[in-house]
């Protein structure tokens, strides 16, 4: 096993090969890169991402994190069922800390867990509402307030595919919660985002919806790192297939990009063309 970290990012015909980040990343950014992990449970990006978040802070690229869920849900025994939260928030501060990642870069927002469906969107916010910020709640609410607080050039959050209903209902809103960041609206919940960030996905459950372009294998130390910080959300005795998965695969993750492309007629234009299409009006 090779004393230091491999990237290989394919990118159509080319395949690249480095030992940094920077060395295979299409639009790497120098000392402005940042990158922010959305969790919509306290463990989920520990699984698809802990080995990256070592990696990144390699580069000296800051890391933060955002949790999306307050893990009310996820007792195992009767006797944590009133004080799971409490108990989650604890374990999720030592997962991340013991991977280097500062307290003050860990955001807990709070949202009910498994009842997202009630705070898709922003409205303003009722006396004991949850997740507040600047008077309104909602996911997009929080999700654009925390993008423009930590201005990141990267985001990684878990692939739509994933089973769990929070896992897809946060991959929605985060994505439409970017293009609010990006423009004047809202402009209580901070000054907008110069640049769009990058999407990436990283597979928690189930696999990729296609594809990813990003391997990156690490020295055995970085997975015993990141198992000891899975290992820190005791109360969640149901991962432990998933921990199993993590450890028979070796140190290695991989990432999936998202293209955030915006709607342009310019881009159709070629398959009208007569030449173009002469192809399809015989078929």
């Amino acid at each position: 096993m090779t004393d230091k970290p491999q990237f290989i990012r394919l990118l159509g015909d080319e395949r690249r090969v480095a030992n940094t980040l920077a060395g295979v990343s299409k639009h790497w950014q120098g000392d402005k890169e940042c990158f922010l992990f959305i969790s919509p449970h306290d463990d989920d990006v520990v699984l698809g991402g802990g080995l990256l978040m070592q990696l990144a802070q390699l580069e000296n690229v800051p890391v933060y994190i955002m949790i999306v869920t307050d893990g009310a849900m996820g007792y195992c025994s009767n006797e944590e069922k009133d004080t799971i939260s409490q108990i989650r928030q604890a374990e999720t501060f030592e997962c991340y800390q013991s991977l280097g990642i500062p307290k003050e870069n860990i955001f807990w927002l709070g949202f009910p867990d498994c009842q997202l469906k009630l705070y898709t969107g922003r409205r303003a916010a009722d006396k004991n509402e949850k997740a507040v910020y600047q008077g309104f709640t909602g996911l997009q609410n929080a999700f654009t307030y925390f993008l423009r607080k930590t201005r990141p050039t990267q985001c990684f959050l878990p692939t739509p595919t994933d089973l769990h209903p929070d896992h897809k209902i946060v991959h929605e809103e985060f994505l439409i919660s970017v293009f609010h960041a990006s423009g004047n609206i809202w402009p209580e919940l901070g000054k907008p985002l110069e640049k769009t960030p990058y999407f990436n996905e990283m597979a928690v459950y189930c696999d990729f919806p296609t594809q990813p372009q990003l391997q990156m294998k690490t020295p055995m130390s970085f997975l015993e790192k990141k198992l000891q910080a899975i290992g820190a959300f005791r109360s969640q005795r149901q991962i432990e297939s998933l921990i199993k998965i993590v450890r028979n695969a070796g140190p290695y993750e991989y990432m999936r990009s998202v293209d955030y492309n915006f709607y342009n007629p310019d881009n159709y234009k070629v398959r009208f063309k007569e030449d173009h299409s002469i192809g399809y009006m015989h078929r």
